[in-house]
């Protein structure tokens, strides 16, 4: 009786997958089914918990899994992936799925990971461009598009959003983060989390976010992938941790260490990162997932001399799946056998794994993501199209437009488009943006074609190749230029010229295309630059020679129609630079909230060569950047008045109202990002000039007037003291609101005891 009576439960609790969890009740908590499944487990099963791997191809797809992919069938069977990384498609993963709960012997169901970085198949712009929208409910709803798309062809667990600041546009990862700044970055990751993710991570709409790369990758020495990060412990705690700690308060469920190391010790084992700060401080409970191949890293490191010492040491420390290395699958079972690693390491990290499983609805319905039928419905539907055209127009950045020569005119009879990237639709898709199609893109050749009236002809002519110095291509361009009434130049980088493993010395503009810009400059006809590229770039030569300047970053699927968009003025540019734009590149590393130094330079240009003034400036060019953070202009014009504060001391838990108007005295309604900055102007440690501490993007149309108010707290004084503690110190500070971080308005009051 009792026999039958348990297999009627089992028959009946129609959420259960594993022998272990039938024999408990429904009531039996995550924790009591997470245990029963681990009391079961062979220590070879337990490391295949740990152990994900790549897909046969980064371009999977219904049609392209032939016999190949049934390499991993039977290391699924066995239990030796916990998952799969970069496949997707619902039918493929529903297959592999099924294997794994009906065919494995505790029926465990498997991750799908992905580098869903910036869409799907709808691709949208490079995280860096979406950072320049500073419009986080936008950058909300991009990261929710991108996981409906993806989560319904099977992909459950997002290797994003990066966290990483960074400083040197150098490094090629920066068009992967949000930019220089760690407010601006921490609301970023925020939004990029929430998105994700949800209210709820058993919704199928919905995946699990993973924040990379923890930490101080940004901070690579030389601006070189994958280099050094030497930085204090006050730098990592006030620059680079704050991003991961916000985006960890919002729920994010994973976590990647970096490849680099810190402090001598690589992340994916670094103890002070993964125990001190990630568990202890911040009571992480979720996953902890290594980069590709970095456990086995450890060994070129110089820090485990070899793979089993590289198991215990980024076990030990913290890091709970292998990705890519094939070590712990490999060495976990015969080192606990040895007794040379403690199996409640194994443990642990298979509880974590678990847990997350469980977290995404995996043990309720193995198949909450393999869904065929809104798979067809999502994939580049219509409202993504438009969401992705949306977040192209708002992520562009207007850097210069003399005389109004922007938006164009109707009246332009023939208009020709020169340059490498104006017919290419490929490197629309732009860096880390492996499931975009490249016959996907709308090109800038052809948004523009598109946007035209009837009666306005568009000639095209390359100029110069991406990849070469040829020059032989320029005087004909220089012929159709001559011919045009107007000329828009589309130049910039490839897409592999940014993103992973292509940090690069020389930023300026790649091969001959700025020889091209001079050429065609002399056309005497207006030029347009359209810059496409995936960091700041060099350009003093264009700033100061070359009327227009649009900062498109690479956007995605609706380049080209959004690109039309702004140049045409159906939409007015109201973005801002998320990061500084260097003269030169001996000015990296350069960010606006640096510190004073004890011999400040104030000037605005450089005294000459012969005089030898000793303050802190260069003797060649000026210590300004070409392009300062938060800058951007609109068609119209924005003017703010002086900055008010209700009172002029404040006392621990008050707050302060800081207010300016800001009137649109243009001829177009805009949007205007009004930015708020603090100094504090003494400090137990000295601090940066002015720090970002909270922003405002706005509608307003023109001729009217809006009064905008910032409300200080004492959450925007704390900092991190002398004493290595967090909070305020009575003083003077600064107010500074206006429309970037060079151009504000001030004002000042007195934090008292």
């Amino acid at each position: 009786m009792t026999s039958l009576k348990n297999v009627l439960l089992a028959f009946c609790i129609t959420w259960v997958i594993t022998p272990a969890l039938a024999q408990q009740k429904p009531s039996a908590s995550v924790d009591q089914k997470i245990e029963a499944l681990i009391s079961q487990m062979t220590i070879e099963e337990k490391a295949g918990q740990l152990n994900i791997v790549v897909g046969e191809t980064i371009n999977t797809g219904p049609t392209m899994h032939t016999a190949e992919s049934k390499k991993f069938d039977e290391q699924i069977r066995a239990g030796k992936l916990t998952g799969l990384f970069n496949v997707y498609g619902a039918a493929y993963t529903k297959r592999l799925q099924k294997i794994a709960v009906e065919e494995s012997r505790l029926h465990i169901p498997l991750l799908f990971g992905a580098d869903i970085i910036h869409g799907f198949k709808t691709v949208t712009p490079i995280p860096l461009g979406e950072a320049a929208s500073w419009d986080l409910d936008l950058i909300r709803r991009s990261a929710q598009m991108a996981a409906r798309e993806a989560t319904s062809a099977g992909i459950n667990l997002n290797f994003a959003p990066m966290m990483d600041i960074s400083r040197d546009p150098r490094w090629g990862r920066i068009s992967e983060g949000a930019g220089e700044d760690t407010y601006l970055g921490s609301r970023i990751a925020e939004a990029r989390v929430k998105g994700f993710q949800g209210d709820k991570l058993s919704d199928p709409a919905t995946m699990a976010a993973c924040l990379k790369h923890f930490a101080a990758y940004g901070a690579a020495e030389a601006g070189r992938d994958y280099n050094t990060a030497d930085i204090s412990e006050r730098v990592l705690q006030e620059i680079y941790l704050p991003p991961f700690k916000a985006a960890i308060d919002a729920g994010a469920a994973t976590v990647m260490p970096s490849f680099n190391e810190l402090d001598g010790v690589p992340a994916t084992a670094n103890r002070h990162l993964l125990q001190d700060i990630l568990r202890k401080q911040w009571n992480f409970n979720g996953a902890v997932i290594s980069d590709y191949g970095a456990v086995g890293e450890m060994i070129n490191h110089g820090s485990s001399a070899d793979g089993s010492k590289a198991v215990i040491h980024s076990l030990e420390a913290g890091t709970d799946m292998d990705m890519m290395s094939y070590l712990y699958i490999s060495k976990i079972p015969e080192l606990v056998k040895a007794g040379s690693l403690d199996v409640k390491y194994v443990d642990a990290a298979v509880r974590r794994i678990l847990k997350l499983k469980f977290d995404l609805g995996l043990f309720d319905n193995a198949y909450l993501y393999s869904d065929e039928v809104r798979e067809k419905k999502e994939v580049r539907s219509k409202e993504n199209i438009a969401l992705a055209r949306e977040v192209a127009r708002k992520s562009m950045v207007l850097l210069k437009n003399d005389n109004g020569l922007l938006p164009l005119r109707s009246s332009y009879k023939k208009i020709a488009v020169i340059g490498p990237l104006a017919d290419n639709k490929e490197d629309m898709n732009g860096s880390w943006s492996f499931f975009g199609e490249a016959t996907h893109p709308v090109s800038v050749l052809q948004g523009i074609k598109a946007r035209v009236p009837a009666s306005t002809e568009v000639v095209y002519h390359p100029g110069c190749n991406l990849f070469d110095n040829s020059r032989d291509k320029m005087t004909e361009a220089m012929t159709t230029a001559q011919g045009a009434d107007l000329t828009l130049l589309v130049v910039g980088e490839s897409a592999v010229m940014n993103g992973e493993a292509a940090s690069r010395a020389d930023i300026g503009l790649p091969g001959v295309q700025e020889d091209l810009v001079k050429m065609i400059s002399k056309s005497g006809k207006p030029v347009v630059v359209v810059l496409l590229n995936g960091r700041p770039l060099t350009m003093e030569w264009l700033d100061q020679n070359v009327p227009a300047i649009l900062e498109t970053w690479t956007l995605g699927s609706e380049a080209g129609n959004a690109v039309a968009d702004v140049l045409f003025g159906d939409y007015n540019p109201s973005g801002k630079l998320p990061v500084t734009f260097p003269r030169h590149v001996g000015q990296i590393p350069i960010y606006y909230n640096h510190k004073n130094t004890g011999r400040p330079y104030s000037g605005t240009n450089n005294e000459p060569a012969s005089d030898r003034v000793y303050v802190s400036k260069y003797r060649d060019i000026k210590n300004t950047p070409l392009y300062p953070f938060g800058y951007g202009l609109s068609y119209t014009t924005f003017t703010y008045s002086e900055v008010t504060l209700n009172k002029a001391t404040m006392k621990n838990g008050e707050q302060i109202e800081a207010t300016v108007t800001v009137t649109n005295n243009g001829n177009y309604d805009g949007e205007e990002v009004v930015q708020l900055y603090l100094h504090d102007l003494v400090g137990s440690v000295t601090r940066p000039v002015k720090e970002l501490k909270g922003f405002q993007k706005v509608m307003i149309r023109k001729g009217e007037a809006k009064k905008i108010t910032f409300t200080i707290t004492d959450k925007e004084l704390t900092f991190l003291r002398g004493d290595m503690t967090w909070g305020t110190e009575p003083g003077m500070f600064e107010v500074l609101v206006g429309t970037n971080s060079d151009a504000v308005k001030k004002k000042s009051f007195e934090l008292v005891k």
